[in-house]
């Protein structure tokens, strides 16, 4: 399951990344991101490339796993199918937090492309109103199965999309469900990166570039 990411670049980098039309938000840097923040997505609106930010995290839990999403086990709920049908997002990323085992010990690490650059990441969102009359902004990250590298912390890993796939996966008239799966494949792990970090990132209020520096293991602060 994939619990933390970070997205620590500046708007210039994603506005071309991801060719931006329009943001919706105050964008800053964030390096620690986790389950029930804000988190940015990026939207095919009215012909528009948008970003905002939505919830992460599916509500009501339609699935115990609501922060990660299989997209068969969506398509075949149909009170959700709408999400896929036409709901479909991207949320950029560069950098996905896990923890590894190091003898009886766990220290973090962080996975991130061999070019350092930024990627999209398969997403559904959702709105909805509550009974009383709240208004709910929610999304979901698409799992693939893992690759190598990943498989080390799990069985799957965030569906990491090449520029094409993503323009295909934010195409509304793409709706076949076997051809949106086949562009859910685990990325190659020779584009991938992995380095120890500080264990800060366990903790919420810690939100800066520490968060992403590489760490000597032999006088870092490992998490017992």
């Amino acid at each position: 399951m994939c619990r933390q990411l970070s997205l620590s670049t500046d708007y210039s980098e994603l506005e071309s990344t991801f060719k931006l039309d329009e943001s919706r938000i105050a964008y800053r840097p964030r390096y620690n991101i986790r389950p029930t923040q804000l988190i940015p997505i990026i939207m095919e609106q009215e012909g528009r490339r948008v970003l905002d930010a939505y919830r992460w995290g599916l509500v009501p839990f339609w699935a115990p796993d609501a922060i990660n999403a299989n997209l068969t086990a969506v398509a075949e709920n149909s009170s959700y199918f709408r999400m896929v049908e036409r709901r479909r997002c991207l949320i950029p990323c560069n950098g996905l937090y896990y923890w590894r085992k190091h003898e009886k010990r766990m220290h973090p690490v962080r996975v991130v492309l061999q070019t350092g650059g930024i990627f999209g990441i398969a997403g559904l969102y959702e709105c909805w109103r509550s009974p009383q009359g709240e208004d709910h902004y929610n999304c979901t990250i698409v799992m693939s199965r893992a690759n190598r590298t990943v498989s080390e912390f799990d069985s799957r890993m965030p569906a990491i999309l090449d520029r094409d796939e993503m323009e295909a996966w934010l195409q509304p008239s793409s709706l076949e469900l076997d051809y949106l799966n086949r562009l859910l494949k685990p990325i190659d792990d020779e584009r991938l990166h992995l380095y120890p970090v500080s264990p800060l990132i366990q903790y919420e209020h810690h939100d800066d570039s520490r968060c992403i520096e590489e760490m000597d293991l032999k006088r870092a602060w490992i998490k017992a």
